[in-house]
């Protein structure tokens, strides 16, 4: 047999990196035995572990290591699983060490929560055991312990980025963000639909599309005999399917996946995005809608700030310090409602030179919309009664004069400009039908007409959010547009 020295430095080179001590204080008795025979230890994540306000029994600890620190008479590692932005204090003996027990490595912790002494953190983990379960070369680790590496740096790397704390504190941010907007939407009623992704429609004419073709299709037998017998391409919106929902359930939404192929390398115009789209019936004015936006940005925004306060906090302190006091005074305040004839008559009458001349029935442009936002401000605006020939066929006609106008509204928020967008539909047959002679698409629109004939309420709320800013947008893009996944996974 193996005496009692000879059985530890056997243990110490066992493959499977199992490290305890079986004389120090940090020892238990569980964790001597084989690991079949241990009592389960309850498997706690790290935001839970940090949210403990008391001391525990045997717990267990799973992430990758963020610091390593070994003192003659302790261990300190700091570990962290992607739960919270803060990590978790590992106090072991320092017999537990190892060289495999470096930053980035993948660990298992076994041991008590306890009370910590220091005013920083609620409790510690003392380890009675340590596991690496995967080791990492910390030379060629190409992210390094307690270096902020710039945005461009990380972008490198998209198998590792995710670790690093300002993109992990951002997708952290969009889950709860996502989590907002639907729990919005089903607190109030809604009724979610998961509109196609693949579609032979073109919602608003734009004509920026992708074509989805077979990989062994050429161009010659795609034409003779395409998969889905019609053209087939990624949808730029889920609207037209919402509306034929909207028939049949008085409020619905959907929150998908969506694509525009512009040919633009502009971090405003992103070829795969998320939009949330939503669609109500029985709808007698804009204002109904105006609150609807109103509400779905104010709820989402606290939801976010109340949820993930430390990730709201690195970026205000880090990559936008100034949108802190921005965002509470949108939170605050009523937003401002103003026409499309004001928006251009305060543009006229601004001492600022801008790029692009405002006039009566063109667009707005960037820097109009940022313009009228600090005009107001510096709170969001809703800009309503756009020009008739600016706006989709399927918008109502207000039938207000020389100047006609329809029954449309954009949101401008500051730092980004316009957010939202939404309309009343055109609930009058014979409006619609000289609208789309006039336009040439009558054949391709006819299910329009022969729904509307069949007891549809024209008056909706038309697609509820753009998403279309990468994180450089600033901290507002960040809770409410930007749901990018190529920036952030691809």
């Amino acid at each position: 047999m193996l005496g009692a020295r000879g059985g530890w430095q056997a243990l110490r080179r066992c493959p499977s990196s199992i490290f305890s001590s079986s004389s120090s204080s940090f020892s238990s008795s569980s964790s001597s035995l084989p690991r079949e025979q241990r009592v389960p230890a309850a498997r706690l994540r790290v935001r839970q572990a940090l949210g403990a306000r008391e001391a525990a029994g045997e717990v267990q600890v799973q992430g990758w290591v963020r610091s390593v620190r070994s003192q003659k008479e302790v261990l300190f590692l700091h570990i962290n699983d992607g739960s919270s932005l803060e990590s978790l204090q590992v106090v072991a003996d320092p017999s537990m060490d190892s060289r495999d027990l470096t930053f980035g490595s993948a660990v298992e912790v076994r041991g008590k929560l306890v009370k910590s002494p220091h005013k920083m953190q609620n409790v510690e983990l003392k380890a009675e055991s340590i596991r690496v379960v995967g080791p990492c070369d910390a030379l060629s680790f190409p992210l390094k312990a307690k270096e902020r590496h710039p945005l461009e740096y990380v972008r490198q790397f998209p198998h590792l980025r995710c670790r690093s704390n300002a993109l992990g504190a951002l997708l952290r941010i969009r889950s709860e963000a996502t989590a907002a907007i639907h729990s919005f939407f089903q607190d109030n009623g809604y009724v979610h639909i998961h509109t196609p992704i693949i579609t032979s429609n073109d919602c608003e004419g734009a004509g920026e599309l992708f074509q989805i073709e077979t990989s062994n299709e050429t161009q010659e037998s795609a034409e003779k005999n395409r998969f889905f017998n019609v053209p087939a391409f990624l949808t730029v919106s889920g609207q037209l399917h919402l509306e034929v929902m909207a028939g049949a359930f008085t409020h619905v939404f959907t929150f998908g996946p969506t694509f525009r192929a512009e040919n633009s390398q502009s971090r405003r115009h992103l070829a795969e995005f998320y939009m949330v789209e939503a669609e109500l019936s029985f709808t007698e004015s804009l204002q109904d809608i105006t609150q609807v936006m109103e509400d779905l940005f104010k709820t989402a925004t606290s939801a976010v700030f109340s949820r993930c306060p430390r990730d709201v906090e690195l970026f205000h302190k880090y990559i936008a310090p100034a949108q802190k006091g921005r965002l509470e005074q949108m939170l605050k305040n009523k937003f401002v409602t103003i026409s499309y004839n004001e928006a251009v008559e305060i543009l006229k009458q601004a001492s600022q030179t801008f790029a692009f001349k405002p006039e009566w029935g063109c667009d707005l442009q960037r820097e109009h919309e940022k313009y009228l936002v600090q005009h107001c401000g510096e709170v969001p605006v809703f800009v309503i009664n756009y020009p008739y020939d600016l706006k989709p066929f399927y918008m109502r006609d207000n039938e207000d004069g020389p100047q006609r106008t329809v029954a449309a509204v954009d949101l401008l928020v500051p730092g980004i400009g316009e957010l939202c967008g939404g309309s009343l539909r055109e609930e009058r047959l014979p409006f619609l039908e000289s609208r789309l002679q006039r336009l040439g698409l009558s054949d391709a629109y006819q299910w329009q007409l022969l729904f509307l004939s069949s007891g549809k309420n024209g008056k909706f709320l038309n697609s509820f959010a753009s998403s279309k800013h990468s994180h450089q947008e600033g901290f507002t893009g960040l809770i409410l547009s930007t749901f990018n996944s190529m920036d952030f996974f691809y």
